[in-house]
C-alpha cells in the first residue's frame, strides 16, 4: 500500500515521463523518415500553382482514359497524356481565376450546340438541332446509368474547357496589333540590302589537335550557359538480354513430330495403339487439320503469289493429295498438303445491293429489319432484278447500306482474288459470268451480279498443319539458369568481364529519366527504371527481370543528378563551342592584315563577293547562315571594312561594296497586317507553353509512385 500511495503522488511526473518518451518516439520515426518532414503527402501527385492534384483523382481518369484508349496504349503512355491534360487544365485555370472569366449556362448551351450539330439523335425532323431532344437525352442518362451521366459531365467539362480557352486566346489576340512602326521595320528588314566583299579564314584550317580545351574551361562555359545545360535527374545502365529461343533439339523434335503426320503411325514404340492416319490418305481434312495444328484451316483456293515463299514452287507443282515438308515459315514448321486444284479467276467484275440485318456488321442504328426479314426482302429483290435487270440500278439507290458502291451502281469493278469476304468471294470467282444470286455475309445479305471475270489462272487449295517454334521446358529451364548464375557471378565480380567471358553482349542505355518507361532493345520495363530510380539502388547493384519471351540482367553504372550537367556529360556538346572560341582567339591573334587583298594572300585564300544580304534572312552564298557577320555588315557604311568578325564557320573580314535601301511605301498597313498575324500564329503556338513555363509545378508523380 506504501507503494501505491507514493506512486499516486507521483502520477503527475510519471504522465510526464510517458509523454516525454511517446514525443522521442514519434520525433525519432519523423527524422528518419525525412519526406514526412520535407515532402507533401504521399496522395498529391503534382502541386500546380497551388492547386493540389490528388493521387485518387489522377489514378481515376488514368483508368477512365486508358479505358478510351484501348489495349494499344500502354499505362505510362496514358499517365503522361493525363499528366498533360491536368497541368494545363490548371495553368489555364489559374488565368481564367485572375481574370474572373467562366463558360455560363447560356454559353455552354451555345457551345453543345455546335459541337451536337450534326449528330442525327438530337436534331428534329427537318434536320435541325432540337435542344428539347438534347434535355431529354441527358435526364435520361441520369435516370439510367450514373456512369454515363458521369461520361456526359466530363464531355460537358470538356467543351467548356475548350470554350474558356477559347475566350481567354481570343482576349489576348484583341489586345495584339501590329503598328505602322512595326510594319515600316518588317519592310526594310525584308527590303534593306547590302552587297559585299569577304575572306573567310575557316575554323577548319586549324587542326583540333592543336587545341587544348581543359576541363575547367568546358566547366566554365557550362556556368555561363546555365540554361542551356540544365538537365532532369538521369540513371546510366548497361545489360545482357537472354532471349528464351528454340534450340536445335527443340526444332529437330517438332520436326520429328510432323514426320508422324507424313508417315501415319498405327502401333508407336512403347507397342500402344495409337493411330495417326498419313496427311495424303486423309479425307476429311479439315478436321484432322483443326485437330494437329497450331493454325485453323482455311478453305478457299489461293494462287501461287499466296503461298509460302520458301516452299511456293514445290507446293504449287504437287498434284492433289500430294503433301510438301516439314519446312519453317514465318515462325513455324509446317507441312502443306494440296487438296484441290482448278482454274480460277484472277479477277472479276460485279454489282449487288446490300441488305443488312440487326447485329449486322457495321449495321447502323437505324436498322430495324431482323435477319428473317432481311432474307425476304432480300429474295423479293433477287426476283424482281431476274425479271427485269435493267431496275438494278433504281434498286441500288433505293435499298443498298453499301456507300462504297452505290454511287457506281453497286458495281466494284475488277479487283482480285480474295480481295471480299469469303462468302463474296466465293460466289463471284467461283459462278459464271451473268449468274445472280443472294449470298449471305457478315455485313448481311447481297444480291450480287457477275459483270466479268478474266484470266483464269491454276490456283490450290492447300491444307497445313503448322507448329509453333516454340522453346521446350528444359531450354526455358536451362535459359533461367543461365539468367541466374550470371546475375550472382556480375554482382560478386566484374559485370563487363563476365559478360565477355560468356561471350554475352553488354548493351548500354544512358540518360534514363524517372518517368521514362522505353528501355531500347526490350521496350516497355517500367520495373527497371523504377528499380534504377530506387534510393536503397546503388551503383553497381545487379538484379534480373523479367521480359518477354526472356529475362535481363540490369546494372546500374550512374547516377545524374538535377540541375547543371557534369564536365563528362557535357563534353561531347561542349568542347566544340570552347574549341572555336580558340580558335577564333588564334585567328584573330595572328591576323595582322587590315585589307581583304592582304589577309587572302596571308591565309592563301580569295576574296569573294556576295550580293542582295538582307537581316530576315541572314545567308550569305558561299558560306551559309552567319547572321553575326551579316548584322555586322548592316552596320558599316557603303566602301567601309569591318574589323574581324566571329563567325559560325570562320572569323570574316568584310566590306560593305553597295547599300540599297528598301523601296519607301506611301502606306505600311500592309506590313502591319503581316506582323498583327505573325503575332496571332503566336498566341495559338507559343502562348500555352510560356504559361507553362512560367507556372509553379511540383511534380510527385515519381515519388507517389502513380508511374
Amino acid at each position: 500500500m506504501a507503494v501505491l500511495n507514493k506512486i499516486r503522488q507521483r502520477s503527475l511526473f510519471l504522465i510526464l515521463i510517458i509523454a516525454l518518451a511517446l514525443f522521442s518516439f514519434v520525433l525519432a520515426d519523423l527524422f528518419k523518415n525525412s519526406d514526412a518532414l520535407s515532402s507533401k503527402s504521399q496522395n498529391i501527385v503534382a502541386t500546380i500553382n497551388g492547386t493540389d492534384i490528388t493521387r485518387e483523382d489522377f489514378l481515376e481518369k488514368v483508368e477512365r482514359a486508358q479505358r478510351q484508349s484501348g489495349p494499344n496504349a500502354t499505362n505510362t503512355q496514358v499517365m503522361n497524356m493525363v499528366w498533360e491534360q491536368e497541368v494545363r487544365r490548371a495553368v489555364m485555370q489559374t488565368q481564367y481565376d485572375e481574370l474572373g472569366i467562366s463558360v455560363e449556362k447560356d454559353q455552354m448551351r451555345d457551345l453543345l450546340k455546335t459541337s451536337l450539330a450534326t449528330s442525327p439523335e438530337f436534331l428534329n425532323e427537318a434536320g435541325i438541332f432540337d435542344e428539347n431532344k438534347l434535355n431529354e437525352y441527358i435526364a435520361n442518362l441520369k435516370e439510367t446509368s450514373q456512369q454515363a451521366y458521369a461520361s456526359w459531365i466530363n464531355y460537358e467539362q470538356s467543351i467548356a474547357a475548350n470554350g474558356l480557352q477559347q475566350n481567354y486566346f481570343n482576349m489576348v489576340k484583341a489586345g495584339l496589333t501590329g503598328t505602322l512602326a512595326e510594319g515600316e521595320l518588317e519592310h526594310k528588314l525584308a527590303g534593306d540590302k547590302v552587297d559585299i566583299k569577304y575572306v573567310q579564314v575557316a575554323y577548319s584550317t586549324i587542326k583540333d589537335s592543336l587545341v587544348e580545351v581543359s576541363k575547367s574551361e568546358i566547366a566554365g562555359y557550362i556556368n555561363e550557359n546555365k540554361k542551356a545545360y540544365e538537365v532532369e535527374a538521369s540513371r546510366d545502365i548497361k545489360f545482357v538480354q537472354f532471349s528464351e529461343v528454340a534450340s536445335v533439339e527443340d526444332e529437330n523434335a517438332l520436326k520429328a513430330d510432323l514426320n508422324v503426320f507424313l508417315k501415319g503411325r498405327f502401333v508407336d514404340d512403347r507397342g500402344r495403339k495409337d493411330t495417326i492416319h498419313a496427311f495424303s490418305q486423309v479425307k476429311d481434312n479439315e478436321d484432322y487439320i483443326n485437330s494437329n495444328s497450331d493454325i485453323k484451316f482455311d478453305k478457299r483456293f489461293v494462287f501461287k503469289s499466296s503461298l509460302p515463299t520458301t516452299a511456293a514452287d514445290s507446293i504449287y507443282n504437287l498434284e492433289a493429295s500430294g503433301v510438301y515438308g516439314p519446312y519453317k515459315d514465318n515462325g513455324y514448321f509446317k507441312i502443306t498438303k494440296v487438296i484441290a486444284v482448278k482454274q480460277v479467276p484472277d479477277s472479276a467484275k460485279v454489282r449487288h445491293i446490300l441488305i443488312p440485318f440487326k447485329g449486322a456488321q457495321s449495321a447502323g442504328p437505324d436498322v430495324t429489319q431482323t435477319e428473317a426479314e432481311a432474307k425476304v426482302t432480300s429474295d423479293s429483290l433477287l426476283t424482281v432484278i431476274k425479271s427485269d435487270r435493267s431496275k438494278f440500278p433504281d434498286l441500288v439507290k433505293e435499298f443498298s447500306s453499301d456507300q462504297g458502291s452505290v454511287n457506281n451502281e453497286g458495281r466494284y469493278d475488277w479487283h482480285p482474288y480474295n480481295r471480299m469476304v469469303p462468302e463474296f468471294n466465293d460466289f463471284e470467282f467461283e459462278g459464271e459470268v451473268g449468274d445472280i444470286g443472294v449470298v449471305k455475309t457478315v455485313f448481311g445479305f447481297h444480291i450480287i451480279e457477275i459483270e466479268g471475270q478474266k484470266n483464269k489462272t491454276k490456283a490450290v487449295q492447300v491444307g497445313t498443319i503448322a507448329r509453333k517454334i516454340e522453346p521446350s521446358e528444359a531450354t526455358t529451364a536451362e535459359l533461367f539458369r543461365d539468367a541466374s548464375n550470371f546475375e550472382i557471378k556480375a554482382s560478386e565480380g566484374d559485370f563487363e568481364a563476365m559478360s565477355k567471358e560468356n561471350s554475352f553482349t553488354v548493351r548500354p542505355v544512358n540518360g534514363i529519366k524517372v518517368l521514362d518507361e522505353n528501355i531500347p532493345g526490350v521496350g516497355n520495363q517500367r520495373p527497371i527504371v523504377r528499380w534504377a530510380f530506387n534510393k536503397d539502388t546503388e551503383i553497381g547493384a545487379v538484379k534480373r527481370f523479367n521480359i518477354p519471351n526472356g529475362y535481363v540482367v540490369a546494372q546500374l553504372v550512374a547516377k545524374h543528378k538535377e540541375g547543371l550537367m557534369s564536365v563528362e556529360d557535357a563534353t561531347a556538346k561542349v568542347l566544340p563551342l570552347v574549341r572555336k572560341e580558340k580558335k577564333a582567339k588564334m585567328i584573330r591573334d595572328r591576323v595582322s592584315a587590315t585589307t581583304l587583298e592582304d589577309l587572302a594572300a596571308a591565309e592563301n585564300t580569295t576574296v569573294r563577293s556576295a550580293s542582295a544580304l538582307n537581316m530576315k534572312s541572314p545567308t550569305i552564298s558561299g558560306a551559309g547562315r552567319e547572321p553575326m557577320v551579316v548584322g555586322a555588315a548592316f552596320g558599316l557604311k557603303e566602301g567601309e571594312t569591318s574589323k574581324l568578325v566571329d563567325g559560325e564557320k570562320g572569323v570574316y573580314l568584310i566590306q560593305v561594296t553597295k547599300v540599297t535601301p528598301a523601296v519607301k511605301l506611301d502606306n505600311y498597313q500592309a506590313a502591319a497586317n503581316r506582323v498583327e498575324q505573325q503575332k496571332m500564329s503566336t498566341v495559338n503556338t507559343k502562348l500555352y507553353q510560356a504559361l507553362k513555363e512560367a507556372a509553379e509545378i511540383e511534380d510527385n508523380r515519381a515519388e507517389t509512385q502513380v508511374q
